[in-house]
């Protein structure tokens, strides 16, 4: 029933992230483009976004236990250091060049969308240098953990 719910709520994601335009990554540009041809629509999208998750986020702080699972599962670190903001950084850069996020690429690739097909193999490649980087920078002197 998990994976069921899983499913649903990504195509019910994808579905949106297509209606609303984010999968498109020309729309996605013009609302960056402060200075020249911006399109604020996609304000309306992030804003009705920050709705629904305030309003989940109070429904599911009043429950003990998740319905699926035995504890939140909750990031145990609030500290702002290098990774996250060069993480962040880059996930900006990205997202101002290419147009997309992770979540719209994905739903953009069945639709053939050029970007897509260049900005996916990018991204799982980056994602994966990172995880590398990561775990060359955790090794000790003596090359072990």
């Amino acid at each position: 029933m998990r994976h069921l719910l899983g499913f649903a709520s990504g195509l019910l994601f994808g579905l949106g992230l297509v209606l609303s335009g984010m999968a498109n990554p020309a729309k996605v540009l013009n609302f960056l483009d402060l200075a020249g041809s911006w399109d604020p629509s996609l304000g309306f999208v992030m804003g009705g976004a920050l709705l629904v998750t305030f309003l989940g986020y109070r429904m599911v702080w009043r429950k003990s236990t998740p319905v699926f699972s035995d504890r939140f599962d909750l990031p145990s670190s609030t500290q702002i250091d290098r990774p996250l903001v060069l993480g962040a950084a880059l996930f900006g850069i990205g997202w101002g060049i290419g147009g997309f996020c992770p979540g719209p690429a994905w739903v953009a690739l069945p639709l053939l969308a050029p970007g897509a097909i260049v900005f996916l193999p990018m991204m799982l490649i980056g994602l994966w240098l990172g995880e590398k980087g990561r775990n060359l920078s955790t090794l000790s002197p003596k090359g072990t953990r």
